[in-house]
């Protein structure tokens, strides 16, 4: 009457369920990296913001005492 060939329910049935199961694997795989990637941008933005904050001190620093606009004092 019927044989055993794709058109087999069951058959059918164990493919997608295969199928469902790969998927999810790489469902899986790819929330791990996202979730990593997101720790490493989060790292990242933290020492970007730092190396601002460094940035910002040094230049601070480094300004002149006199304006520029003013000539310098002459002996």
């Amino acid at each position: 009457m019927s044989d055993t060939g794709a058109n087999d329910p069951a058959d059918r049935l164990m493919a997608l369920e295969s199928h469902i199961a790969h998927q999810d694997g790489t469902i899986e795989d790819l929330n791990e990296m996202v979730q990593a990637q997101w720790t490493e941008i989060e790292s990242l933005r933290r020492d970007l913001s730092e190396l601002r904050a460094r940035l910002a001190r040094l230049e601070g620093d480094m300004e002149p005492t006199q304006p520029d606009d003013q000539p310098p004092p002459h002996y």
